[in-house]
């Protein structure tokens, strides 16, 4: 037996599939041993003890039904040989033999047994905890009530509403909102767009509520898809770090994006956004907030109603779904954009019960809307990125613009303070050299715009004494 090797022995019992990393040394299975050595080599002897986790499903066997029938009480598995040299040297025989799906059940004294049942076999993949998820024994060998109970409850969600927003109002530029809606309304809403939305998250001292002042969009990269749930699709974006470096060098950040969308009958419906779009708004809210904290970023969207009027309205998702989108609980259905499914390894409680799938609306909360004019930007230079419109970002228009320095009340200063125009002139000039200098003097009309920059500029638009 000393010149046995693991390996031979494993031969004993050829239906049971070993775990990894095989058999070891020590209970913990973490100092596995070399199958490949002799007992004698390994210093193992009669008494030694050895440990392996293996599948408990392959460990059961039977006696074959006839055997059964015929009361042999001594029938046995006749694939397997008392020593491996008896397996090598017995001639091959077909076993009768069959395997016993076995369950786990608590017996009347409180031990845990294992038994036959008719239940089939799952799949390896779906042994686990839950779908996807590793089994329990993979994780640790014991479990107490509690830490299964903290476990389970990680992949349990109870649904509820949010009753108010983080952001309590957000305040739209006139004339921001207005040239994307105008552009929306070229089309007759029929192709689906988006922009993002700069500017500041403002708190009130006395109620401690947020919110949000929107002072200009920029429309990102992007390509109208109808095939995609959401209807278009984002394309990378080359200037995706310059615009947010010319937003802060202007006192401003991205607190949130607007969507442009064709008309689907909301009254009717009721459907306010599309399951896709609700994930997007989770998603660009968990970049906002840098995980599932509260954040005043919110979403807009702009559409035609079923009275044929154009409508604003303004939502944040919830906090819940923020987590549940960071989870990757929920999942979008093409054939029913109004609800979400359930990842199947996770479970939502609704109502009292287990639902599969979730209502948009269980997630949406509403902001209330206002209008305001910018007293710092302009929104009159073509936006970029934009599709079949009638003006793009050029130098003739930036003439265009300039050229009506000193006439109607308006400065030069005023003129170049144009979000999208600083962009815009940012290809031209260094973004860390030159920007922060003209920024400085459109964010505070106290410090004057270097002579140098005047020059420049009019000379890029082609302009003399414009400023």
């Amino acid at each position: 037996p000393d010149r046995c090797t693991l390996d031979e022995i494993k031969e004993v019992r050829p239906h049971v599939e070993y775990s990894d990393p095989g058999i070891c040394q020590d209970p913990a299975c973490k100092s596995p041993l070399d199958v490949g050595k002799t007992l004698a080599e390994l210093g193992l002897r009669h008494g030694s003890m050895v440990y392996c986790r293996v599948d408990p499903a392959s460990c059961a066997e039977r006696k074959s039904a006839d055997a059964a029938a015929a009361g042999d009480g001594d029938a046995m598995d006749t694939s397997t040989s008392a020593t491996p040299a008896a397996a090598a040297a017995a001639p091959e025989v077909t076993s009768t033999t069959t395997t016993t799906n076995m369950k786990r059940i608590i017996d009347k004294d409180g031990s845990i047994k294992m038994v036959p049942t008719s239940d089939p076999i799952a799949p390896k993949d779906d042994r686990g905890f839950r779908k996807g998820k590793m089994a329990l024994r993979d994780m640790k060998m014991a479990w107490t009530l509690n830490e299964f109970m903290a476990l389970d409850a990680q992949y349990t969600f109870k649904i509820q509403r949010q009753e108010e927003a983080v952001c309590s109002q957000v305040s739209l530029d006139t004339a921001a909102v207005g040239d994307f809606q105008s552009y929306a309304q070229r089309f007759a809403f029929s192709r689906n767009m988006m922009g993002f939305l700069y500017g500041r998250f403002e708190e009130d001292k006395d109620s401690g509520k947020k919110k949000t002042i929107v002072e200009a969009i920029y429309e990102p990269p992007q390509q109208i898809d109808k095939e995609s749930v959401e209807g278009f699709a984002l394309l990378d974006d080359p200037l995706e770090e310059t615009v947010d470096k010319i937003a802060e060098m202007c006192g401003m950040k991205k607190v949130g994006w607007i969507l442009g969308h064709e008309p689907r009958g909301d009254d009717k419906e009721g459907m306010f956004l599309t399951s896709a779009e609700i994930q997007l708004a989770a998603e660009f809210q968990l970049e906002a907030a840098e995980g599932v904290e509260e954040t005043p970023f919110c979403m807009v969207r702009v559409t035609r109603g079923s009275d044929g009027n154009v409508t604003a309205d303004a939502f944040q998702v919830s906090q819940q779904c923020m987590a549940m989108v960071a989870e990757e609980a929920l999942e979008v259905d093409g054939a029913d954009l109004k609800s979400f499914k359930v990842n199947e390894t996770f479970t939502a409680i609704q109502e009292g019960k287990e639902s599969k799938t979730i209502d948009n609306n269980f997630f949406l909360c509403v902001v209330p809307i206002v209008q305001h004019t910018s007293e710092v930007f302009v929104s009159q230079f073509p936006k970029l990125n934009r599709e079949l419109d009638d003006r793009t970002p050029s130098h003739d228009e930036l003439k265009r613009q300039l050229s009506k320095s000193g006439s109607s009340g308006w400065t030069f200063i005023d003129l170049l303070s144009d979000f999208n125009l600083l962009i815009y002139l940012s290809k031209s000039l260094d973004v860390n050299a030159d920007m922060p200098k003209i920024t400085q003097s459109v964010v505070n009309r106290d410090i004057p715009l270097d002579d140098g920059y005047k020059i420049i500029i009019a000379s890029m638009a082609g302009i003399d004494n414009a400023y």
